[in-house]
Formats: C-alpha cells, structure tokens, sequence
C-alpha cells in the first residue's frame, strides 16, 4: 500500500512536468514554423512573441535591435505596446537593463521592477500597473560572438514562477530568432551582391557594346547605325564587309548585345588565325581519339555558343573542306563532332566578317557560292576612314583620353597643326592605325599636349619637317636628270653608249647632257663601281 501511495505522488508530481515540456516542445514547434513563413522578419517575430504570450502567460514582449549607424537601440517590434510606446523605447548600449543585456551580451532577470533603478520604463507600458507585481526578463540574440539586440517580456509576479526556467525558454527562442536574422542577413547580402552584379553588368553592355559607343558621327556611320537597329532583334545572319581595321568586331558585338541573345554567349573566332587541320575541331569539337593528340572530348565553339552569337571573323579565309560543315550548319542547325557520330543540333546566330571580295572568290572558286548566299542573307559595309574624315578628329580624341588614362598622363588636347596631319592623311590601316599613332603620340608627349612631331613620318607634312621644296620646277627636273644620268653611267662603268641605250636616249643627247651638267664617265670606271 506504502509503495502504491509514493508512485501515486510521484506520478502526479511528474504530470504538471510533463505538461510543461510539452507546451515549451509545442511552443518551440510553432516559432520555428512561424519564422520560416516570411523573410520580413517584423511580422513574424511579432507572431513569435504573440506566441509566447498564449503559450508562457507572459503580458508583455519586445524584440529590441541595434543599430551599427546610429549605435541606438530601438524595438523592432512588440506585443502589448501601442505604437508611441514602442517609438519611446530607445535606448544607448548600457542604458537601462536591455542597454545592459546589449553590452554584455548576458541574460538578466528583474523579479520585481520596481526595485531595479536599472529599469527604466522608457515606454510607458508600466505606469498604470503596480510595477511589484511585474517581472522583467531579457535574454541577447546573438550571431556568433556579436550580440545584434535582446529579447525581453514581462509577466506577473508570483514566488511559485521559476525566473530561471523561464530565461531557459527565452534563450532558445533568442536564439531561433538568431538563425533566423543571419539567414535573412545573408539572403539581402546575396540579392544585393546579384542585384548590384547585374547592374554593373547591363552599364557595361551599354557602355561598352552599344551602337552609339562606337565611335563616329558621320553620316556613312549613321547608315551602318540604322543598319544594326534593323538587324538586331532578329535572328537574322549578318555580314559584315570592310577593310582591315575598321571594327567589324565592334559591330558584331553591337548587334549581339541589342538583340534577345544578350545575356548568352558571344563567341569569337579567327579563321585565318587557325590552320585548316585545326579549324573544324576548333568549330565543331572533337571526341576522345579523333585523332592524334585527342586524348579528350571537346566541345567546339557552336557548342559554347549554343542559345547565343558565334562571330566568325575573316571567313573568306576558310579552309574549303570546312565551308561544307559550317553550310549544314546554316541550313540544318545540326552537325557531328569530329570523329563522333552523334548528331548536334544548335540554336546559334551566325555573324560572319570579311574583307575579301567574295564574289571574286565565288568566281574563282575558292568559297562556295551556295555559303555565300546563305551568309550574304543582312550585309552590312563599314567605311573606311578616310570615307568618314569627320570622324578622325572625335576618334582621335577617345583615343588620347584612353591612353592618357593607361600611361598616368593627363594629355589635355591635339595642337593645331597635328590635327590638320590627322584629317589630311589617308589612313590606309583605318580605325586601328590611328588607335596605334595616337597611343604612340601619348607616350611620347611630355608637355599635356599632342604635337605634329610626335606623329610617325608617314603623316609628316612638308611644314611640319621643314623641308619645302623652294627650287623652281625647271631647277628640280634638271636635278633629277643628273640623278639618272650619274647612276646610268655607274652602272655602266662609265660606258656613255651602254647608259644612253638604258636611258633611251641617243648618244649625241647623253654627250649633250654629260657637258651640261659637267660630268666626268671617266670616275665611274674605277673598280670600286664595279
């Protein structure tokens, strides 16, 4: 009977125990749900501590936060608090219990508040409630070792209430809290870090590939600027003709980056740079032992572009066995890997370059006719530079800047006269020999400015040199005719008859101008002329 009557006491001990676990278990269960709902961590928390208040019977709860910019404390949100209250409840690191709890990083339970002058009540919540028969628990939330803010609640004064289990509870939900603000911490700082990656991004494709980047007002660029708009959109294949030099490759990436393939890839490939052997694998890939030196499969540059721009540069060098491939590829959108048999299809736009005549090598019958006309489909002509002089000036001044910028120099303009050299000469390497004169101009200025002797010779003007012709017409002709009539007669070792005949000249009329110009054949027939 003694036996029956202790486990009977025990077990209704136990019983209010086991309730209690329970309700923290299901409590804990609830908040751990809650803050997966939303990554707006003020309404969820306000749920929290709602939560906290139906399960514990606590009044009153706060989630106070610091702020590194302000270095306050201030509630991010509460239950029991009116909305003045929560905007009266700031506080300094130390200030008051929660400034204490902050800069300890510590737990601290007040049994009855009114004997704490720590506590101060900035909110108001307290004034109409006899502050003996209120306690006050708050516990930090912290990341790893830096405490970010407290969490606090008030409840009812009782000498039967264990303080101690109840800072047990609110520590783990603090720290529930805290997973839940690194979480959402990381996820801001993520999309952040996307959000200004994809803004670099887009102001570099507008800055660097956008039409009116490149650079040129004329009118044929104007022409070649519409040309672009039309194209670009479409899925359309584009060639594009001009000289070395010109910027077929900022054209291509124009229309790439303006079309709906932007943000897939842009490859690029120089088919003169590549032997024949070595083109087709370089395009369409190769499988393991294709071939000697194929110890692995590769993939081939319409596989990369796949969804995206290919920009086969120079192709009027293609090597003929190659054009067969690359006219499947126009046509079917499919090909095989060399040495696979696996048919590869491919959504790739094709932009093509050259500055050969390819109707002359239709003709001669060195690139096929067919892969012309499946190329041809949107040509677009880029000028040459000298077609386009009023763009010289503007060129040459983006290019003064750019490598003012490289070099750590701060040239400021183009004189006078190395402007009038610029615009004069005919730029037969185009864009990209004035690109080079100007970069050379830059190193070799030390003065803020670009002068008419820091250009090559090739530009050099007469004025610029100081070497005007002053002789008359009459006295530069005769010049010249002693000119050849001495190299004639060296060559001929002094032989006036054998210079004559290489002159075209009679004998008479050599003897004639010998005496003019009062020369001696007889110095030419030493031995060191021979």
């Amino acid at each position: 009977m003694e036996t029956t009557h202790v486990n009977s006491l025990e077990s209704q001990h136990q019983e209010p125990q086991v309730r209690k676990e329970v309700s923290e278990l299901s409590l804990l269960f609830e908040i751990s749900q809650t803050l997966d709902r939303s990554m707006d961590l003020r309404d969820e928390v306000g749920a929290v501590l709602k939560a906290i208040a139906k399960h514990t019977g606590m009044v009153r709860g706060t989630l106070t936060l610091y702020n590194r910019e302000t270095g306050e404390l201030y509630i991010e949100t509460a239950h029991g608090l009116s909305s003045s209250q929560q905007e009266r409840g700031r506080y300094r690191p130390g200030e008051g219990v929660t400034g204490r709890v902050v800069q300890t990083g510590r737990p601290v339970v007040v049994p009855r508040i009114s004997d704490d002058p720590l506590f101060l009540d900035r909110t108001g919540a307290r004034e109409k409630l006899s502050k003996d028969s209120i306690s006050f628990i708050c516990v930090p939330i912290k990341i790893g070792n830096e405490t970010i803010g407290a969490l606090s609640v008030d409840r009812l004064f009782a000498e039967s209430v264990a303080l101690e289990e109840d800072v047990r509870l609110l520590s783990i939900i603090a720290s529930l809290i805290a997973q839940a603000v690194r979480l959402r911490q990381e996820a801001m700082e993520e999309r952040q870090r996307l959000l200004t990656e994809n803004a670099r991004l887009q102001h570099e494709l507008e800055t660097r590939f956008q039409p009116s980047n490149i650079i040129g007002r004329s009118n044929p660029m104007q022409q070649v600027y519409d040309l672009i708009a039309q194209v670009a959109k479409s899925d359309t294949t584009v060639l594009i003709r001009g000289e070395s030099g010109v910027g077929k490759e900022l054209v291509a990436h124009a229309i790439h980056y303006n079309s709906q393939r932007a943000n897939r890839p842009f490859i690029k490939v120089n088919c003169a740079a590549l032997p024949a052997t070595v083109i087709e694998s370089e395009l369409f890939g190769h499988e393991k032992g294709a071939f000697t030196g194929a110890v692995n499969q590769r993939k081939g540059r319409f596989e990369l572009a796949n969804g995206g721009t290919i920009f086969l540069d120079e192709i009027g060098d293609l090597a003929p066995q190659v054009q067969v491939h690359l006219l499947r590829v126009l046509q079917e959108r499919e090909f095989e890997r060399v040495g696979g048999t696996a048919t590869i299809r491919t959504d790739v736009r094709v932009i093509a370059a050259t500055n050969r005549d390819l109707e002359e090598l239709t003709r001669e019958e060195t690139f096929r006719q067919d892969l012309y006309y499946r190329l041809n489909v949107f040509p677009i002509h880029i000028p040459p530079l000298r077609e386009r002089r009023t763009d010289v000036l503007e060129l040459a001044n983006f290019f003064v800047e750019k490598y003012s910028k490289q070099n750590q120099k701060d040239v400021k303009r183009i004189s006078t006269p190395a402007i009038d050299m610029l615009t004069s000469y005919h730029w037969p390497g185009n864009v990209r020999e004035l690109e080079n004169v100007i970069e050379r101009a830059v190193v070799l200025t030390n003065d803020e400015v670009v002068h008419g002797h820091h250009l090559p010779p090739t530009l050099q003007t007469a004025e610029a040199t100081g070497t005007i012709m002053k002789d008359t017409l009459d006295a530069t002709l005769d010049n010249v005719e002693r000119e050849m009539i001495i190299e004639a007669l060296k060559n001929a070792r002094g032989n006036k008859a054998k210079a004559a005949n290489a002159l075209g000249i009679t004998e008479r009329i050599m003897g004639l101008r010998v005496k003019k110009h009062n020369i001696e054949p007889k110095q030419f027939r030493a031995a060191r002329y021979a």
